[in-house]
């Protein structure tokens, strides 16, 4: 028997595109004595497309403190682990971060063996900054929640990356608009590689009009990324404030603050109140 520990590898699968597999992830799946799948049925069709007939286990949020013991046993023995999710990166949104850490715990290597994950597939196509984003999940159920989680994001400033089942996008965006203004932009991604897959850039207000017209849209999977929050403009910046002067003198406040938000990329509503405050100074 070997002395030395096996590695736990933690495997990136497709996020639907079955080709986005890695060559080497199918390699690392093959010669695996056992992967730790989160639902054993969905990942054979993985492992039957690859040719792959390593052994399977159930690893899921339900029965994880369960099965790490048996799993850690076998890596400490000098079998190899790996471990996947139903698509995309383990661990986002997933189990698996208890295995991970009594692996390490035990002085077991963990690799990662790196891939597809529908968080950075649809930051990299949102048109959206996305040098600093928050990822928050899935949102709250219940509206009462999701609108709490939501407002205490509004002053968020980096990029925001939310999950949404078919059945809550609606009302998701609803409370999106409500915490957020219609004008704050964002980026549905829906189904990713996926043979409908669909990816629309408007404001939320548009997002929620789109998908309040069109029952289609209603299903798959959705990542909805949003811009964060603007800073709120300097009242004492000589230029933002001579920008606003000039356009005020050709524009409606309404209108100058939509000419500057637009320039700028700050906050329609705050430029609206300053608009309005060097109006009303100037008359």
């Amino acid at each position: 028997m070997s002395t030395e520990h096996g590695k736990l590898f933690v495997v990136a699968t497709p996020i639907g595109n079955l080709d986005d597999i890695s060559p080497r992830a199918g390699r690392v799946l093959a010669r695996a004595k056992v992967i730790a799948a989160e639902d054993t049925r969905h990942s054979a069709r993985l492992l039957q497309h690859l040719g792959v007939s390593t052994e399977l286990i159930a690893c899921h949020e339900h029965n994880e403190r369960a099965v790490i013991e048996k799993l850690i046993a076998r890596l400490l023995r000098g079998e190899d682990v790996a471990l996947i999710s139903d698509a995309g990166t383990p661990l986002l949104n997933d189990p698996g971060y208890l295995l991970v850490g009594q692996a390490h715990a035990h002085g077991i290597e963990v690799v990662a063996v790196p891939g597809p994950c529908a968080i950075t597939a649809a930051l990299s196509i949102c048109g959206l900054p996305v040098n600093r984003f928050a990822f928050e999940g899935f949102l709250p159920e219940r509206k009462a929640a999701r609108l709490a989680q939501l407002q205490q994001l509004a002053r968020e400033a980096r990029t925001l990356v939310f999950f949404e089942t078919p059945h809550r996008i609606e009302a998701a965006l609803q409370d999106l608009v409500t915490a957020f203004g219609l004008e704050r932009r964002a980026t549905i991604a829906r189904e990713m590689t996926k043979r409908f897959e669909t990816v629309r850039r408007d404001t939320l207000g548009g997002l929620l009009a789109w998908i309040h017209a069109d029952a289609e849209q209603h299903q798959g999977e959705f990542v909805i990324v949003v811009e964060g929050a603007a800073a709120a403009p300097d009242p004492d910046d000589q230029e933002l404030q001579f920008m606003l002067g000039t356009l005020l003198k050709h524009l409606s406040v309404k209108d100058a603050a939509a000419v500057a938000a637009e320039l700028t990329g700050r906050n329609r509503n705050e430029l609206y109140a300053l608009a309005l405050k060097l109006k009303q100074q100037g008359e």
